[in-house]
């Protein structure tokens, strides 16, 4: 995590205003998630921090999509950007790093589903690299 204090306050949205949220306290390393989900729903892989859900208020009408049995994909009705992931009864929720008003604040922490990547591109910035999933980060399979 970022050297923030728990007073942080990091503020973003959906592409087109509809939906705002405030993530309040430190950030996690932003994940990046190459799974054919994450990557389907983004066009790419995914990018995302975490906050505990108590941590997170949520402004506009977030639509939520059981991707699996085991986590929901929330979205902006209106413009679908793609914004949050929640483990079913989780304890965190990822925000997608795209959707911060000053993702300056974000710094890289590792890659997960490699095995499950695109075979189209390499993945170069040194970062550890996890074939499935890794210790500690929450993860549908």
């Amino acid at each position: 995590m970022q050297g923030e204090n728990a007073m942080d306050q990091h503020a973003g949205g959906c592409l087109c205003g509809a939906v705002r949220f405030q993530a309040k306290g430190p950030l996690r390393d932003v994940v990046y998630c190459h799974c054919s989900q994450c990557r389907r729903q983004t066009g790419l892989y995914y990018a995302a921090t975490s906050v505990p859900t108590g941590a997170l208020q949520v402004t506009g009408t977030v639509t939520w999509y059981a991707a699996s049995p085991h986590a929901l994909r929330g979205f902006c009705g209106t413009c679908g950007a793609a914004l949050f992931w929640v483990l079913n009864g989780g304890e965190t929720i990822s925000i997608l790093a795209g959707g911060f008003d000053q993702p300056s604040v974000l710094r890289g922490g590792l890659h997960i589903m490699v095995a499950d990547k695109a075979d189209f591109y390499a993945i170069t910035d040194g970062l550890p690299q996890w074939p499935g999933g890794a210790p500690g980060v929450e993860t549908a399979v």
